[in-house]
């Protein structure tokens, strides 16, 4: 399903707006590269983001990325199981202080979900976390807490 979301008026306001910074802390970012022992997951607030939020949302280093670690996948093209060990591997490895899911509205986006609540079960670590769905033109249109089921 092929959608139009031009909006010039949107794009002259952010240009108006002026340089915004990357408040990225970390490389790589992608689940599949990432190291589950690398130092920027110690003690951290972790965030599991879809491959397309960032192009969705203009905002979205000033709102969620700014002083947390982040992976990065998709479940629609990426192999899920592969995601959910590393996930869980990540659980096990480090003290994380919260976990966050932020995927788009789209129905193959909520694998990234399902991906988190299997990585917790099979990590065997006691952690809830948020989940944010993101609309195609960027906005947060729900948040919710999962809890823990095991």
């Amino acid at each position: 399903m092929a959608k139009d979301l031009d909006d010039a008026d949107a794009g002259e306001a952010a240009a108006a707006a002026g340089d915004v910074s990357s408040q990225l802390g970390q490389w790589p970012v992608q689940l599949k590269l990432v190291s589950p022992m690398a130092p920027y997951f110690v003690d951290a607030d972790l965030m599991l983001v879809a491959d397309c939020v960032p192009f969705a949302m203009g905002d979205f280093h000033d709102k969620f990325l700014k002083n947390h670690s982040i992976v990065v996948g998709c479940p629609k093209l990426d192999d899920s199981r592969f995601y959910i060990e590393k996930l869980a591997q990540i659980l096990k490895i480090n003290k994380l202080h919260s976990l966050t899911v932020i995927h788009m509205e789209v129905p193959c986006c909520s694998g990234l979900t399902h991906i988190a609540q299997k990585a917790i079960a099979g990590s065997w670590v006691k952690i809830s976390f948020e989940d944010i769905t993101i609309d195609l033109r960027g906005d947060v249109i729900k948040t919710e807490n999962i809890a823990n089921r095991f």
